[in-house]
């Protein structure tokens, strides 16, 4: 859901080709056009600021239920679930194609796939041989918690295992979105602006980790990384940062590295809650 326009997971599926309508209308780094009347030049009134309020709060404390059901499955299965986010071409689905390559002799992966329509990415994902389910969600900018609840039901990934989500291409929605995810990870490429992380300071600040993609590409774009950097510890002093290629392979050792502790703290987390019961 936007923070004012009330865009809120409806009726949808976990499968390719579904949708959900919602309108609304503010700007954002993804191409659908949305409009509500608070962002006309005439102000609501006073009532309708209050009703507004209202349905945003409660569409959140919706979702947020859902979160918190699909964490208890999650953690039930002793399940490492991770919410990719960024915006749209910081290569995601490269990213992911590369991981499961690498680290599918290790453990488990599988993967939810978000995107606004067609099932190409899953295509791609399904060609490693992962576990993948294409969730469509029309002129939807996001995914919702209820959404990977039903995917998760298709997709029926193994215990032990890590979930990756990739998320519809958005840095602003995404971020209010609590899936039942373990972390997010946001992703951004040398080929968008290096002052990113003040522009999208929520999302951001709600990652756990920055993975810094397309380094390979440095000596032919105008971007200056120690200050991204800069900007992302302004944000979020605790985010862990991984400069990366996706494709030449550079630093994706420190982010499986990263992937692999958050794993293994999942698994002592599991071990130590049961153990707690049985006493």
């Amino acid at each position: 859901m936007c923070a004012h326009c009330g865009c809120s997971g409806q009726e949808t599926g976990s499968h390719a080709g579904h949708h959900h309508d919602h309108d609304h209308g503010h700007d954002h780094d993804h191409g659908h056009q949305h409009d509500h009347d608070h962002v006309i030049a005439a102000r609501p009134s006073a009532g309708r600021q209050a009703i507004l309020v209202r349905l945003e709060h409660d569409l959140l404390q919706k979702n947020n239920r859902q979160a918190e059901r699909n964490r208890g499955w999650l953690a039930g299965r002793n399940l490492l679930a991770l919410n990719l986010v960024s915006a749209p071409g910081s290569g995601k689905t490269t990213l992911l194609e590369r991981t499961i390559h690498d680290l599918r002799g290790e453990f488990p992966l599988s993967v939810i796939e978000g995107d606004q329509a067609t099932d190409r990415d899953a295509q791609r994902i399904q060609a490693t041989g992962c576990p993948v389910v294409q969730i469509n969600t029309g002129t939807g900018c996001h995914l919702d918690a209820e959404m990977v609840a039903r995917g998760l039901q298709q997709l029926d990934p193994p215990a032990n295992s890590v979930l990756l989500i990739e998320n519809v291409g958005n840095l602003v929605c995404p971020a209010l979105f609590d899936l039942g995810e373990d972390a997010k990870v946001v992703v951004c490429s040398v080929t968008e602006g290096d002052d990113k992380p003040l522009k999208y300071p929520h999302m951001f600040r709600e990652s756990a980790a920055m993975l810094l993609n397309k380094i390979d590409l440095l000596p032919y774009v105008s971007f200056d990384v120690d200050r991204c950097v800069g900007c992302a510890r302004q944000v979020n002093p605790r985010l862990e940062i991984f400069p990366v290629s996706a494709t030449r392979g550079d630093g994706l050792a420190a982010w499986y590295e990263w992937l692999r502790q958050r794993r293994d703290q999942r698994l002592r987390s599991s071990s130590d809650w049961l153990t707690s019961v049985s006493e």
